[in-house]
């Protein structure tokens, strides 16, 4: 006999153990099940009731759904209560079983029993679906004009319910809901307004799928729009009503149906000037009148400033909204506070796209204005010891920078960077940047800030942020120059070695501006509020200080490999810098410094090394000889043993490549972000028929097949494009080409990208470009062609002349060793047979296609079979084929006969797979294949890509 409910709960609460409780409920679950296959109809309240329990420790209760079912049909009220309590709990509307409650539920709807019939109405507020709505609401709608305020509130919220799940019958209620809005109940009256709420909702929803011009012009929303009034009275009655204890709370009065007025307020003032004009004064007297002690109180504001931004309000009533909000953040509850700043934040987003805060000189009664005044309070919550309250200030104090309080601000901004979490530092950098960057009164100014952000968090500074502060610092002028090296070489002498943001933008502006430190640097600043400044002296170094300085940082054990490659930059550069100084022994020693890294571990280091080396040799005059190959063959081209004089050309190209680097155009860098960002997005949405002329932007080559976009970037253009562009430009030097070759979808098979055509290079050892046009000063050196013969700097003849491929690959994969042509037939003829072409021939694995055409009547549909010949000793394993079509075709590839070829003899080929192919635009552009073969030969894994393009032109 199962147990009762009170002694269920007892055993359970008598468990030490999760596993004895598993146990209690496991043995009451079965006996359940026992009861319910037994049809015991007089334990079956009690049953669901000790189900309910268990639903609420987390444990499966699925099987007692139909018992429900059967409770709800009982004519006894105790077990219909149970039987409902168990439906909204153990059901959801995803149910299938809740169909059958349909029925139950009409019949009991038509009780006479006013608690019966509330029953029914919760259950339809809480599970109805739309078939049930359909069904039901006209059982619902009688309630709705009940004498009983009981069944009138239920009624309203199951309306609610069978509105939303129904859109399409929101229109048959309007003239309903309007009525019930005259009654005295409050309860009904809430109930009431949470309908016209959701009834709003979904017929903003109707009117955006209807294509409604106008929102407001709606017949919902106009019907509504009348009632206005009549809210605004409701609510003033409310406001001016005396204590009644049956709705008071914390001494206000009903503040639930205040704050439900005031959520429909907002609902229908949004985008009606007409609505919102006759609001204003209620609202204004809500927002004075209304008591804060109380959180009741508290509440009632919130949707007050909330309906306040949101309606077309007078700019009185919104500064009065803000400094509500300003005196939120003086409550002690950070729950308020955490509210006050997110809403502030809102409000100021809102204000920016409005384009509101642009006019702040015109009108000083704006939002954005009007929270100056409690700038001061939103800085204190960056000392709140809740991290949630210290992020949403932090938020609003972005949007309060301006060009009156940006110094102000980015001190506290600077200050909370010392102890913010370590995690949140890069973005407050990035941020501090952008600040500054559009704020900063000077450029002195500008710089200090940021050298101070990178001695603060350096370590945690992006690289983006980094070349940012060096940019900045090379447009600068001479004076300022020196006052930032000065300041940095100061700062890297104080610092540990952890900050290695400080450390490269340092090292960097050390090594391009180390001679203005050679000289004594001093400057007043403008008088402060107090009425004195004091003057800010740099003493004079001397050469051998400052490459100490910059020793000791690559010396530590905490020096990252970053930092190393800068420093190896600047030594040499700093050799250049200290040539006329009369410190020969200084100058011996960095070139010391840039040869010790000549066999450095890193390849980096050791290839900088090695060419650095070089350079400062040319510099000197010095001709070096490398090391002979093994085959004596001379790679660079050298056929003495070194030794003399190199010509002045070199000369001068190898102090032109330790000259400072040329100042960053803003100007031209923002064009190149937006040809890119355009080019990024033209390449990513635009379809393979786009003109020619959106398709190659400014001159530059592209994929003449549309690939581009899946096999990376584009082609290098062939020398007779070259020769015309040239020709274009007034014989000159080729045109460079604005749009980048870079493809952002990169190579799907992580091909290596197309070589670009060769541009003129005044610096062999500039810094390469980073990603989105901003020039990275700390990217590796990347070797690049000089006007001259680039085998001068080794005193070497010219290196013969590369042998021109056969023909361009669009795909930039590299050519078979032994071209397999196959004869093409003409254009307009049919091959009789299918016709083998040629694919590729890697690791002993060669691999053809036979190609036919299934169809006669569909000359676009190509059937091919890829043959695999195995031409080793031995069988190869695992083997996999990927192939990849143009976007102008369509693919089928299905799996190979077998992932083992074994060895072919003759021309029994024993592996195939199949690839049904069909060009779109046969005749316009010919069929082509990007492979990537992969199988295992004798132990060891073999990749491979390759492009099959000598398929019949005109056929396939």
């Amino acid at each position: 006999m199962s147990m009762k409910l009170r002694d269920l709960i007892r055993k359970v609460r008598a468990c030490k153990t999760a596993s004895e409780e598993r146990a209690v409920i496991a043995k009451e679950s079965a006996m359940i099940r026992t009861a319910i296959r037994e049809e015991q109809e007089h334990y079956r309240h009690r049953n669901v009731a000790k189900l309910l329990f268990m639903h609420m420790l987390g444990y499966p209760t699925h099987f007692g759904q139909l018992e429900c079912m059967k409770l709800i049909a009982s004519p006894h009220f105790p077990e219909k209560r149970i039987g409902y309590l168990g439906m909204m709990l153990l059901l959801s509307e995803e149910a299938d079983v809740l169909m059958l409650a349909t029925n139950s539920l009409k019949n009991d709807l038509n009780s006479d029993n006013r608690f019966v019939a509330g029953l029914a109405l919760c259950t339809i507020g809480n599970l109805a679906t739309s078939d049930m709505s359909r069904d039901l609401v006209p059982e619902v709608d009688k309630h709705l004009k009940s004498s009983q305020p009981y069944l009138r509130k239920k009624a309203c919220l199951a309306l609610t319910r069978c509105l939303v799940k129904c859109p399409d019958m929101v229109e048959d209620f309007v003239d309903r809901v309007v009525s019930l809005l005259k009654d005295r109940s409050h309860g009904v009256l809430i109930t009431v307004l949470q309908l016209m709420t959701q009834v709003l909702v979904i017929d903003q929803e109707n009117a955006e799928e209807e294509g409604y011009d106008d929102p407001t012009e709606t017949p919902c929303r106009i019907a509504f729009a009348k009632l206005v009034p009549a809210l605004v009275k409701l609510l003033r009655n409310l406001l001016s009503m005396g204590y009644s204890p049956d709705h008071d709370v914390g001494g206000i009065s009903d503040p639930f149906l205040q704050v439900q007025i005031l959520t429909l307020f907002r609902l229908l003032g949004t985008g009606d000037e007409k609505a919102s004009e006759e609001m204003n004064d209620v609202l204004a007297q809500v927002a004075t009148n209304t008591e804060t002690s109380k959180n009741a109180g508290n509440a009632i504001l919130y949707e007050c400033v909330q309906t306040i931004m949101a309606v077309e309000s007078e700019d009185g009533l919104r500064v009065l909204a803000v400094n509500i909000l300003g005196r939120f953040l003086l409550n002690r509850d950070n729950n308020i506070r955490y509210v006050a700043l997110n809403t502030l934040s809102r409000l100021l987003k809102q204000e920016e796209q409005d384009g509101a805060a642009d006019d702040e000189e015109e009108n000083a009664n704006t939002a954005s204005s009007a929270l100056q005044r409690h700038r001061s309070t939103v800085v204190d919550c960056l000392k709140d010891p809740d991290i949630s309250i210290r992020q949403r200030a932090l938020e609003l104090i972005y949007h309060l920078v301006n060009s009156e309080n940006v110094e102000a601000l980015t001190a506290e901004l600077l200050n909370y960077l010392v102890l913010c979490p370590r995690e949140h530092r890069s973005d407050i950098c990035a941020r501090i940047l952008r600040v500054v960057e559009r704020y900063s009164p000077d450029d002195r100014w500008r710089v200090d800030s940021l050298i101070t952000m990178l001695t603060i968090a350096g370590r945690e500074t992006a690289r983006e942020v980094q070349s940012a502060i060096i940019v900045y610092i090379s447009r600068s002028e001479e004076d300022l120059r020196a006052y930032s090296t000065h300041k940095l070489l100061t700062a890297i002498r104080d610092d540990d070695g952890s900050q290695r943001g400080l450390l490269t933008v340092g090292i960097w502006c050390i090594g391009e501006y180390g001679d203005l430190v050679l000289s004594p640097y001093s400057y007043t600043p403008p008088p402060s509020e107090n009425g004195s400044s004091d003057p800010i002296t740099f003493m004079a170094l001397a050469p051998s200080e400052v490459v100490d300085t910059v020793e000791n940082v690559t010396k530590r054990h905490s020096c990252t490999e970053m930092v190393k490659q800068t420093a190896l930059t600047a030594f040499t550069k700093l050799s250049d810098r200290f040539s006329d100084k009369g410190d020969p022994a200084t100058c011996e020693r960095l070139h010391a410094l840039v040869k010790k890294h000549e066999s450095d571990h890193s390849l980096e280091l050791q290839l900088r090394s090695c060419e650095y080396d070089a350079l400062l040799n040319a510099v000197k005059g010095i001709r070096i000889a490398p090391p002979a190959a093994s085959n004596d063959d001379d790679i660079f081209g050298v056929t003495d043993n070194g030794g003399g004089a190199v010509s002045d050309a070199v000369k001068s190209a190898a102090k032109e490549a330790l000259a400072r680097m040329p100042v960053v155009d803003l100007k031209v860098m923002q064009r190149k972000q937006a040809a890119e960002s355009f080019a990024d997005s033209d390449m990513l949405g635009e379809s393979s028929g786009s003109s020619p002329a959106k398709a190659s932007k400014g001159g530059a080559h592209r994929d003449p097949f549309g690939m581009e976009d899946i096999f990376g970037g584009a082609p290098a253009p062939a020398a007779t494009d070259a020769v015309k562009q040239q020709q274009q430009n007034g014989g000159g030097e080729p045109a460079q080409k604005e749009a980048s070759d870079v493809d952002l979808l990169a190579d799907i098979f992580s091909a290596p990208p197309a070589a670009a055509p060769a541009a003129p290079a005044a610096d062999p050892f500039a810094p390469a470009p980073a990603a989105g046009g901003v020039a990275d000063p700390f990217a590796p050196a990347a070797p690049a062609p000089a006007p001259v013969n680039p085998m001068d700097l080794f005193g070497g003849p010219p290196a013969p002349a590369a042998m021109q491929p056969p023909s361009v690959d669009p795909f930039g994969a590299p050519a078979p060793a032994q071209p397999m042509s196959a004869p093409a037939p003409a254009p307009g003829s049919q091959p009789k047979g299918p016709v083998r072409v040629p694919g590729f021939s890697h690791g002993g694995l060669m691999v053809e296609f036979e190609c036919r055409k299934p169809d006669t009547w569909n000359k676009q549909k190509t059937e091919l079979v890829a043959r695999f010949k195995n031409t080793t000793n031995d069988a190869l394993y695992g083997l996999s084929l990927q192939v990849a079509v143009p976007k102008f075709c369509t693919m089928k590839l299905e799996p190979p006969s077998s992932t083992t070829v074994p060895v072919t003899v003759g021309d029994n080929v024993k592996v195939t797979q199949k690839i049904s192919v069909e060009n779109s635009q046969l005749g316009t552009k010919n069929l082509m294949l990007k492979v990537k073969v992969g199988f295992t030969s004798q132990g060891t894994k073999i990749d491979h890509m390759a492009t099959c393009n000598q398929f019949p032109a005109g056929q396939y």
